[in-house]
């Protein structure tokens, strides 16, 4: 690689570095996976820097790999993960407790989506991105962008530990 292109993905890579593990965290829901994917992403877009830096987006097109190399790490992973259903019990609870916990059923909830889906209720409406940007990400029609996120977005829904939030902050019921 030309000293000039490794110098603009040396730039691209600590300007997007937290934003792409943040990604990455949320489809992984582990943030060792998270940095290990995006570090694998990234080894891979510095392969192809020159094609990857010529593309409209280049950050679009990493995100891309991202979302490719975690649905490869779904196919080789050979030893079942479990998740417990809930955690030891505390004493007390303040609200930094109860917005960890809040934030610790929706990463469990997440997990339990399909990685497609997950991939899209992520990316619309955690990156907030629109319906054609994550069709161009993951490489897809926005119908079956907003299919996919209807599908996720429901699953979210039937989840007890999300309901049981929603009911407590009074936006129970559905959309």
């Amino acid at each position: 690689m030309q000293a000039e292109q490794e110098d603009r993905f040396q730039e691209f890579v600590r300007a997007r570095w937290s934003h792409l593990v943040r990604t990455a965290y949320l489809l992984t829901g582990d943030a060792h996976h998270a940095e290990d994917l995006t570090q694998t992403a990234l080894a891979k877009a510095y392969r192809s820097w020159r094609r990857v830096s010529r593309s409209d987006n280049p950050e679009a097109y990493v995100r891309r790999m991202l979302v490719n190399c975690n649905s490869d790490r779904f196919r080789k992973r050979r030893v079942v993960e479990s998740l417990t259903a809930a955690p030891p019990e505390v004493a007390g609870r303040d609200e930094a407790v109860s917005w960890a916990d809040e934030r610790s059923a929706l990463l469990t909830a997440l997990a339990g989506l399909p990685p497609r889906q997950r991939a899209v209720v992520v990316m619309r409406y955690w990156e907030d991105l629109s319906e054609a940007e994550v069709a161009d990400v993951l490489g897809c029609s926005p119908g079956t962008v907003k299919s996919q996120a209807s599908k996720g977005l429901a699953k979210l829904r039937t989840y007890p530990g999300l309901a049981q939030i929603m009911d407590a902050a009074g936006q129970g019921g559905s959309r």
